[in-house]
């Protein structure tokens, strides 16, 4: 199992920068990439609903998982904000330290 993940989420891009800003001071992400712009077309309430948002690719180790999840859903404006996870398999060492580096311990 690999001890690093990637985890993405989408949120209002007028509160992007704010979110990553907060994960990565919270050190429950060494790197938060914000891709400002991606069209979301989702079931909501009964509805389709199309919606212009920011995707966040959020860079953390996997024992930070829940620690992450966590706090997006303190601050996140949605009231059901997308956390999905995925395995890092390989990745280079120096980088994977830098993560281990800058993220708390737990």
């Amino acid at each position: 199992m690999s001890d690093f993940i990637v985890a993405i989420t989408t949120c209002p891009i007028e509160v992007a920068q704010n979110l990553a800003r907060v994960l990565v001071e919270a050190k429950v992400c060494a790197c938060v990439n914000i891709i400002p712009s991606v069209k979301s077309i989702y079931h909501w309430k009964g509805e389709i609903v199309t919606d212009n948002e920011a995707l966040l690719v959020m860079k953390t180790k996997a024992d930070l998982a829940s620690s992450l999840e966590e706090v997006i859903k303190r601050i996140h404006p949605y009231e059901v904000p997308e956390y999905v996870v995925l395995r890092v398999e390989k990745g280079a060492k120096d980088y994977l330290d830098w993560i281990t580096e800058t993220t708390k311990s737990v």
